[in-house]
């Protein structure tokens, strides 16, 4: 077996990470029916508390007629609107859970042997599109064999390199063939078991036509395939490197999970066989299918930026847009002098890419694993009675326990509450695609495809990338064309989670981005849907607006909270009423994962130093808006190093434990005891965060790197052409064929001292090996 290969050392575990290391189980639990009915009465008080509170508001106002002065009323409207905005949120919480608390309950698992029953006959394949910039090897490796074990029929992985193709760093051109040469190694891994099996199934087929019935000793024979297959990935678990609590998990949950499910099946044969019984022919049929499905992936890589052919923009939805719009055709590349571009070709023995057309996609980041049985489970899902306009069914991820860090504990429990709330959104049809991963039926992606001709090639856009959350906008397009998304209620796979308060930076700004941008294309679509003759339920509306848009508001609502000396009348036990069933709940979720009902507090406070970034994503949204410009898409960093946060979101934590400090003291010498309250809980839990997941020395050391690096530049090699003589310059022929000019494309400036235009050096692309046949 080979070797996983170390690139970083691990990550140093903090005092406070998580010790658990045991992933939640698949299945939910049932919900008891007290949790059900303190689930509608939260709603119920929720609802109630922010009625009383808004009418005792106004009622008051109408009685004292205005006595508190202009300032006051002006005070009071604004703060009803900050409270409504935020109880809402809260509100939508309780509705997504208590819809995810029905789904758990109605589940009911389908048994592996209708699951067998089921693909028996099935012949579609699956494509599973894995895109990578710049990751680190070991970790797209585990990805690659969590997505090439699934069983399917036929399984086509393909690693969409992103990377320059062509790098001048020594590390980073090192890295990059590592990354490339996955593929390969898997491949070469998988083909002993892969033929173990063909052949295996191919002479039980031969015993059959001439022996006759089915015996004790094939049934045997069978058995030790089983334990053979199991033994192999023992074996490969065995020579596996722990560095983290991921690679536990690779080991244990997705090699050691398959190879115990195989050995139990093979163990089950055999005690089948000491009995004298046996299975039905047509069963023991379907399980050499699955091994033979289990260990067929084919592996491939396709590199866009190869081709000057394809899109060039820097973005996970155009990494994935450039392969599926070469599906379905073969190709031979053409070396110009724009670079290497593919040529659609009907002569398949000629061709030199040769991409297959699949009825379903799964899309699966780089750095998420998938357990055993995803794609069965969910194609099944898919190809259910009913089902037939499902475009999208997916397994909203879940953190890998064990984190190393305070900060990756806290962001894996806020990712395991997401699970939560996005499995109840579909109770009310108001599903998201969530892009770690998702099965995806090709036919949905080819309704809602947009095709443009840039520099004479189609550029198609299935997923859109408009803004830097095109899976958000892309389950908005789906719907506009008719079809629906589904979350399937059980826990198939996971992901990483930021491990230092730099990559969290990047992703919870990039999720804040976006939502009010596309929420002009959602009023569109509930009013299509509408005219169509569909139901939309009132409960979906609500609950897509604030998946929204609910950063936005909840962090301007937020600030004014934090900043604004509100008149304590404004403040009534009202309030806390109603915010009061949302933490509860909330605490009772946190236990229900795993954690602790005092995380509460620590999300608070996390939140609270998060919120300058929050806000940032939310002016990003608001700058594209206004300049039409796109906001460039940045890339969760998934590296075992820390990574260094800007200036800005290191010093405005400090500010706020500053201001709330500066509040408490104000309040308390007016005598302001509710906010000064308010003011005093928000700095001590600010602190908190600050100390727990952004630290003493990575703020000093994130400050000097902010206030040093200006100072340093690249050294890069300045490129100079020679000067030579401009009536003997060489003319480059095939710039001007392919052009039309010398200049690729662009004007030729005449020169008064020569009539000859010098043409600029070309270099040509190369072929890849690893897309050619």
């Amino acid at each position: 077996m080979p070797e996983k290969s170390s690139y970083a050392s691990a990550r140093k575990r903090q005092w406070g990470a998580e010790r658990r290391i045991q992933p939640l189980p698949v299945t939910h639990p049932n919900p008891s029916d007290r949790k059900l009915v303190l689930g509608r009465l939260a709603i119920i008080v929720t609802i109630l508390a922010w009625v009383i509170y808004v009418v005792s508001t106004i009622l008051r106002q109408v009685l004292d007629g205005g006595a508190g002065g202009f300032r006051f009323t002006m005070d009071a409207v604004s703060y009803v609107v900050v409270v409504t905005f935020l109880t809402f949120s809260a509100l939508m919480y309780l509705v997504a859970r208590q819809g995810a608390l029905q789904r758990f309950r109605a589940h009911a698992r389908a048994p592996r042997a209708e699951l067998d029953l089921h693909f028996a006959g099935e012949k579609s394949a699956m494509t599973v599109l894995v895109p990578s910039y710049a990751e680190e090897p070991d970790v797209v490796r585990q990805t690659l064999w969590s997505a090439a074990l699934q069983e399917y029929p036929s399984v086509r992985v393909v690693l969409l390199v992103d990377d320059p193709p062509f790098p001048t760093d020594p590390a980073i051109a090192a890295r990059l063939e590592a990354t490339r040469a996955l593929t390969a190694d898997i491949d070469a891994a998988l083909r002993e078991p892969a033929l173990r099996f063909g052949d295996a199934q191919v002479i039980f087929d031969l015993q059959l036509a001439e022996h006759g019935p089915l015996t004790l000793d094939q049934v045997r024979e069978l058995a030790g395939h089983f334990s053979w297959a199991g033994s192999w990935l023992t074996d490969m678990a065995d020579a596996e490197q722990q560095n983290d609590h991921v690679d536990v998990f690779f080991i244990e949950q997705v090699l050691l999970g398959l190879s115990e499910e195989l050995t139990l099946t093979g163990a089950a044969l055999n005690a089948a066989a000491d009995q004298n019984e046996m299975p039905s022919l047509e069963r023991v049929r379907q399980l050499y299918r699955r091994l033979v499905r289990t260990f067929s992936a084919e592996l491939t890589t396709f590199e866009r930026k190869r081709y000057a052919s394809l899109s060039q923009e820097a973005n996970k939805a155009m990494n994935l847009n450039a392969y599926i719009g070469l599906m379905g055709h073969d190709y031979v590349e053409e070396h110009t002098p724009q670079g290497t571009i593919l040529r659609v070709t009907s002569n398949r023995v000629d061709a030199d890419l040769l991409v297959d057309d699949s009825e379903f996609l799964l899309t699966l980041d780089a750095d998420s694993l998938l357990l055993r049985e995803y794609c069965l489970r969910l194609v099944h899902l898919l190809q259910q009675p009913g089902n037939e306009r499902v475009a999208v069914t997916q397994t909203p991820y879940s953190s890998f326990r064990g984190a190393a860090t305070r900060i990756e504990r806290l962001a894996g429990a806020t990712t395991d509450i997401q699970h939560i709330l996005h499995q109840g959104m579909t109770k009310a049809n108001a599903t998201f695609w969530v892009g770690a991963n998702a099965v995806i039926r090709k036919s949905a992606l080819e309704d809602i495809v947009e095709t443009e001709r840039i520099g004479g090639f189609d550029v198609h856009r299935y997923v859109q990338d408009r803004t830097v959350i095109e899976d958000t906008e892309s389950s908005i397009d789906l719907g506009t064309h008719g079809w629906s998304l589904v979350n399937y209620p059980e826990r198939l796979s996971y992901s990483a989670t930021p491990p230092d308060f730099g990559s969290l930076i990047v992703q919870r700004r990039r999720w804040a981005n976006g939502g009010l941008l596309i929420m002009p294309k959602l009023v569109t679509q509930l009013r299509e849907r509408r005219k169509r003759g569909e139901r939309v339920g009132f409960t979906e509306s609500l609950l897509r607006i604030n998946y929204m848009m609910s950063i936005a508001w909840a962090s301007f609502g937020l600030v004014f909270l934090l900043v604004y000396p509100y008149d304590s009348r404004l403040l009534s036990p009202f309030v806390l009423v109603a915010a009061l069933p949302y933490f509860l709940a909330m605490g009772s979720d946190l236990r229900y994962c795993g954690y602790k009902f005092s995380d509460i507090f620590r999300i608070y406070g996390f939140n609270l130093i998060l919120l300058p970034v929050q806000l940032a994503g939310v002016l990003k949204s608001l700058q594209q808006a206004v300049t039409g410009k796109k906001i460039p898409f940045a890339r969760t960093p998934k590296v075992r190093n820390r990574t260094a946060s800007p200036v800005l979101y290191v010093v405005f934590p400090v500010l706020i434990i500053a201001f709330s400090l500066f509040t408490l003291w104000r309040d308390i010498l007016a005598a302001n005891w509710g906010n000064a309250a308010f003011a005093g809980l928000n700095a001590v839990l600010a602190t908190w965060a600050f100390f727990a997941y952004i630290g003493v020395g990575a703020f000093f050391v994130d400050i000097w790197v902010g206030m040093t690096g200006w100072l340093f530049v690249e050294n890069t090699k300045a490129k100079t052409a020679e000067a030579g003589d401009p009536q003997t310059a060489s003319l480059d022929w095939r710039a001007v064929l392919y052009h039309g000019n010398a200049n690729h494309g662009e004007h030729i400036v005449h020169r008064r001292t020569s009539a000859v235009v010098e043409a600029a050096p070309v270099a040509h692309g190369e072929k890849s090996d690893s897309v050619s046949r």
